[in-house]
């Protein structure tokens, strides 16, 4: 058709749109064919290809080059804008309104059905006019004719993969466009975002079989350099603009088997995304294209071997997206993992026969090594980076496994264990220059910040924790819904108040909902000591107001709410009313501790009944009785040394073995095979569960490496050892990452 003129682009379709010029000479283009250029045209043609273009994606006279290239590559190859058919199922459906069109005048009908995929050379049913073509000639419809000449070699996609939830295996194979690449070596650097962009220069690149070629200009006969995407290990996508000498660019990195780095650089993020598609495509399996996502930083395989079976490793594809961590085994019947990178609760460096390790501890264990040092380097930078805290926002914090924020969690812990029964606690200040530090420290890394009795004070403790929650970015009862707070206590009744907080606190993100319940269990705990504290729930409102709401001042309304919501805690939250608060003496012991709870409940047992205390770990997992001996204060102490010191709890119930056990008679002896793991080794093997014949005997647990063996490779006292019953669902994750 003709020229474009600034601002057209070319709309007549992939035969069609080759044709440049009006201007014509009659022995090679036939009446007819012009003909059907006039018929069809700019406005016909893009009435089908233009149907949904979105205005701000339509073609300026002002795009680049590349701009230009992306948008007729998304009109013609990805038929982003394109008319969908109504009524339309599938091939057959297609072919056979094809066969109805071509006997009729109507080309635009013809072409808009051949464009989604009919089938040019379709049987039509008829002997003697077996093809559209034959069926148009029969009709006497020349344009139809013309048209289905000039587009009998044409091969567009079938119906099916016009579908917006086509795989990226669906899309071409072939890309091509003007890219920046890298032209000299690549250096790591453990921060990709710093990239220096000044050795990058502008090529013509295409992708066609799996190969990226660059050239000198687009008119170039000879490729100057060449890549192998199938040997892409990982690819980093770079979110902010990288500066070359022609200006900004958005980055691409493949990292190959090679231990070389291909820079690529695009100038919109609309064609690095196109890119990225492409190039994934070639080296990720259509098995795990479901870790394909466009605002994925990083994807590729590494080595890994994960709980199930710590004894093998596997080849695994690995997805990073802000702090998720997405990884698959590539298997048919495997499912994609997801590991929350914010709840990673331990990162660690060893070196074990040189080899470099980088040691996670998440929710479920998988150890991950690369494929050489530098995307080792790579991948471990950029776990590093995800798992740390990155803003004010609480969901930019390092958490829990149970969602909290580990300096929320840290501060709490302290205060129950060391300021329950302190007097105005909570009302006195900290040493401001202390408090500033200390949450410095948990800005940094949370994970790190152990909080002991000898180091920290209680008032830097508790004035940190209002500070966190006074300067994250949003108020934890968010601000957005501070005049429903405040209207709720237009509710004269208690209850009808209370079921306004219930419906706000549903509404709150995730986050700040497990926050604020570990935040009012503790207030709820500190009010429920007050006749030791002097800390009642109107003294705890008073003070927190202003940090659960971040306002300047201290507004009766405000007061009121967070008085409510502390003293209405246990209805809130759908506590179990099982639970109890009072004061506990340093030399209280288990059997004391039964009797003054089950007193205080008004629960009446028999002589026979053995009540007792046991203590609970790991959110309800793992439990034993606590021996009679015990002292409760000190066991409870003792918490700060877990992980999460929140998960654990103690519970007064009947002890239902006891009986049995106290009439045992004479010497105790029992054996069998079982898994053992001290985990005294920081080494692989450390780790491991290996079977051992086990004899209990004489209060010594032995452990034999068989039943033959004559000599006991481990005698353990069992006055040393304490004993939980239970089944941890998930061990303690260790993500390890070494080099080969």
């Amino acid at each position: 058709m003709s020229s474009c003129v600034p601002g057209q682009h070319r709309s007549l379709g992939p035969s069609i749109s080759k044709v440049r010029s009006l201007k014509y000479d009659s022995s090679i283009w036939s009446n007819e064919l012009v003909e059907l250029f006039l018929k069809v045209g700019n406005k016909n043609a893009n009435s089908f290809w233009a149907a949904n273009l979105p205005l701000e994606e339509d073609l300026h006279s002002s795009a680049s080059a590349e701009q230009r290239a992306t948008f007729i590559r998304r009109k013609y190859r990805e038929r982003k804008y394109r008319r969908v058919l109504e009524d339309v199922q599938d091939l057959e459906q297609l072919n056979q309104a094809l066969c109805a069109a071509v006997v009729m005048p109507e080309v635009l009908q013809t072409m808009a059905l051949v464009f989604s995929g009919a089938d040019v050379m379709c049987a039509t049913g008829d002997p003697t006019f077996s093809t559209p073509y034959l069926l148009a000639q029969r009709a006497g419809q020349k344009l139809q004719m013309e048209f289905l000449h000039q587009n009998k070699l044409s091969d567009f996609p079938r119906l099916e993969q016009w579908s917006e939830n086509a795989s990226p295996s669906d899309a071409s194979l072939f890309m091509d466009g003007f890219l920046y690449i890298s032209s000299g070596p690549a250096k790591m650097t453990l921060d990709r975002r710093g990239r220096d962009g000044e050795h990058m220069a502008r090529r013509w690149c295409t992708l066609e079989g799996g190969f990226l070629s660059y050239y000198e200009s687009e008119r170039s006969p000879s490729a100057i350099g060449r890549v192998d995407v199938t040997e892409v290990i990982s690819l980093a996508v770079s979110n902010t603009e990288t500066m070359t000498g022609a200006g900004a660019v958005f980055t691409v990195e493949l990292y190959l088997q090679t231990e070389r780095v291909l820079i690529v650089g695009a100038e919109t993020q609309e064609t690095q995304h196109d890119w990225i598609q492409a190039l994934t495509k070639c080296f990720v399996p259509s098995k795990v294209e479901g870790l394909v996502r466009k605002d994925s930083e990083l994807i590729g395989r590494l080595h890994y071997k994960e709980g199930h079976d710590l004894y093998h490793w596997r080849v695994g594809w690995f997805m990073l997206e802000g702090s998720a961590l997405f990884f698959s085994s590539g298997d048919e019947e495997g499912e994609e993992e997801v590991l929350q990178l914010k709840q990673l609760q331990e990162l660690s460096n060893t070196t074990v026969v040189q080899n470099m390790n980088s040691c996670f501890l998440l929710q479920l264990t998988v150890y991950i090594h690369g494929f050489s040092k530098m995307d080792f380097t790579l991948w471990h930078s950029a776990i590093t980076l995800a798992a740390g805290t990155d803003g004010k926002a609480l969901s930019d914090q390092q958490l829990t496994k149970n969602g909290v924020p580990i300096i929320v969690d840290s501060c709490i812990a302290f205060v129950t264990q060391y300021g329950l029964c302190q007097e105005g606690v909570y009302q006195r200040p900290g040493d401001p220059g202390r408090v500033s530090l200390l949450l410095e420290d948990f800005t940094r890394d949370a994970r790190n910040v152990k909080l002991r009795k000898k180091e920290h004070q209680l008032e830097d403790v508790t004035d940190t924790l209002k500070s966190f929650l006074s300067q994250a970015e949003d108020a934890l009862l968010t601000k957005e819904l501070y005049p429903y707070w405040v209207s709720a206590l237009d509710e004269k009744d208690e209850g009808q108040r209370v079921k306004k907080y219930s419906a706000f606190i549903e509404s709150l993100p995730k986050i700040n909902r497990s926050t604020l319940d570990a935040l009012l269990q503790h207030l709820y705990r500190i009010q429920q000591c007050s006749h030791l504290n002097r800390m009642p729930s109107e003294k705890l409102a008073s003070v927190f107001s202003s940090c659960l709401f971040q306002t300047q001042g201290q507004t009766p309304q405000e007061i009121s709410v967070v008085h409510d919501l502390i003293s209405n805690y246990v209805t809130l939250f759908s506590v179990s009313q099982r639970c109890l608060v009072f004061f506990v003496s340093p030399s209280m012991r288990p059997t004391e501790l039964a009797e003054t709870a089950l007193s205080m409940k008004n629960v009446t047992f028999n002589a026979d009944d053995f009540w007792t205390t046991f203590e609970v770990i790991e959110n309800g997992e793992l439990e034993r009785p606590l021996h009679h001996s015990e002292k409760i204060l000190e066991q409870v102490l003792e918490w700060s040394s877990l992980d999460c010191p929140s998960s654990a709890f103690l519970v007064i119930k009947k002890f239902a073995e006891a009986k049995r056990v106290a009439d045992g008679k004479g010497s105790f002896i029992k054996s069998d095979y079982l898994k053992f793991s001290d985990g005294s080794s920081k080494l692989l093997s450390g780790h491991r569960f290996q079977d051992k014949y086990v004899v209990l005997r004489a209060e010594k647990l032995l452990l034999y490496r068989d039943i033959k063996s004559a000599k006991a490779e481990k005698s353990v006292q069992l006055k040393c050892v304490k004993c939980y019953l239970g089944l941890k669902k998930k061990l303690k994750t260790s993500v390890i990452s070494d080099l080969p």
